[in-house]
């Protein structure tokens, strides 16, 4: 269960279910005690109309009009109640033939009170006085007995529509509570290396997750400051030393013209202008970064049908496969223009197929696929290495991080395939990785716009 909200829903949901339990057992409670309170006033009626028999009949209160008057009340109410007299000795004067011998005999001082069962009812039973005598009369619990279990059938209907709502309407409650979370997220991992000035939207409100926001702002506010000088460090140090390089190579080569040197200082001169070079590159590439990340490069966009262009770079392509003993088959479908720079898109393919040469093994092909819609120009390149981890292309595109692949060349700077996001993105597209085809290898993929283009 990782979802925050669906927990809450399921507090939600259980806080409602023993509410509504706790109120049930409140509400039985309340109900039972009414029921068998009206048996208690039906008993207190049938004696007040025994007593309006009996006073009916006038003169003395005897035996005999005692048994006439509750007589008559025996057969009118027969079923419903049951009666027993008693003289003050406690003697059985009269009593219902229902009853069938079955004890009434009252608790000490109780007026109310349960007689045990009568075949599968309680009887409700109370104690009055007339005159000498003791009248108990008794009423069955049936009633109370079906209105309780009506009282529960409509509970469990009840608790069942009282958990599908308070489901709903947690869920609900969970999906608003957790909406300024989910912004926080969304724009926390928009925020990356090339985009650290946007922030999270904080609202006026003074509670946790507005301050949760601005504390995440404000780490964002060091983070760009230090990402800034990082870049302007990058910059000026690649500008500065541009210049003495390029004198230190230029010294290395005047060596090596002057004819002065043995072979062995030749080799070692030369090994010199190769890391030279390759410093050089770094060097380019870094200036080329700080000045994309700057908006400092102004890219001449033409519409070119992007085929011909394609056919002139699988030359170069299929040369550089045959050195590194591979092949390379290029395909293509789709008509139309695409607005784009051919040298900055050719340095974008030169880069991803270089990488894929470097990670395939000798004998295996590298395909490079070209599809284009009326929407967009997709380009993929697919080699056959080992992949890369899933966990690693996200960063695959970032400065510096090259990965180790088991059987491949590693000797790279590990600014290729940043300067590529760069180019594409300048372009108004988009650059990422697939499995390659098959679960094996990996695809290099980028996106740009089409511009009149049909399928």
């Amino acid at each position: 269960m990782k979802s925050i909200g669906t927990r809450l829903a399921i507090c939600y949901v259980l806080a409602s279910t023993i509410t509504f339990a706790a109120l049930y057992q409140a509400g039985r409670h309340f109900v039972e005690h009414q029921a068998i309170h009206s048996l208690d006033l039906l008993n207190q009626v049938e004696f007040q109309q025994i007593l309006a028999a009996t006073n009916a009949r006038g003169g003395e209160l005897t035996e005999a009009t005692v048994r006439q008057g509750v007589q008559t009340m025996i057969t009118d109410g027969q079923g419903l109640f049951f009666i027993e007299v008693r003289d003050r000795d406690g003697k059985v004067v009269l009593r219902s033939a229902a009853l069938h011998q079955r004890d009434m005999t009252p608790p000490p001082k109780a007026q109310v009170y349960n007689v045990g069962a009568l075949g599968t009812s309680q009887l409700r039973a109370g104690r009055f006085a007339l005159g000498p005598y003791t009248v108990l009369i008794a009423t069955p619990k049936e009633s109370v007995r079906v209105t309780m279990i009506a009282y529960r059938r409509t509970f469990y209907g009840l608790l069942i529509a009282a958990i599908a709502i308070s489901s709903v309407i947690g869920l609900g409650f969970g999906h608003i509570a957790m909406r300024p979370l989910r912004t926080i997220q969304d724009t926390a991992d928009r925020i990356r290396s090339d985009n650290l000035s946007e922030r999270i939207p904080v609202s006026g409100a003074r509670d946790e997750i507005s301050n949760l926001a601005r504390l995440l702002n404000q780490m964002f506010d060091r983070l760009e400051t230090s990402f800034n000088l990082i870049r302007r460090f990058t910059a000026e140090a690649s500008h500065e030393l541009k210049t003495p390089l390029t004198l230190v190579r230029l010294q290395a080569e005047k060596l090596l013209v002057d004819g002065q040197l043995t072979p062995e200082q030749e080799r070692a001169v030369q090994a010199q202008i190769t890391e030279l070079e390759q410093l050089h590159r770094i060097i380019e590439d870094l200036l080329f970064l700080s000045r994309a990340d700057a908006h400092a490069i102004t890219l001449d966009l033409q519409s070119k049908n992007p085929e011909p262009f394609l056919q002139s770079f699988a030359q170069d392509a299929q040369v550089l496969a045959e050195y590194h003993d591979q092949r390379f088959a290029l395909t293509h479908s789709g008509d139309g223009q695409v607005k784009m720079e051919s040298k900055w898109i050719r340095q974008v393919l030169l880069n991803l197929l270089s990488n894929a040469l470097a990670a395939s093994p000798p004998g295996s092909q590298v395909a490079l696929r070209s599809t284009l819609t009326s929407e967009r120009w997709q380009v993929r390149v697919e080699d056959n290495g080992p992949g890369v981890p899933v966990e690693q292309r996200e960063r695959i595109f970032e400065r510096f991080f090259r990965v180790h692949r088991a059987g491949s060349e590693n000797k790279g700077n590990g600014l290729g395939l940043a300067i590529c996001r760069s180019i594409v993105e300048l372009h108004g597209g988009r650059i990422f990785t697939e499995t390659g085809p098959g679960g094996r290898g990996l695809s290099m993929i980028f996106e740009i716009p089409a511009n009149a283009a049909s399928t």
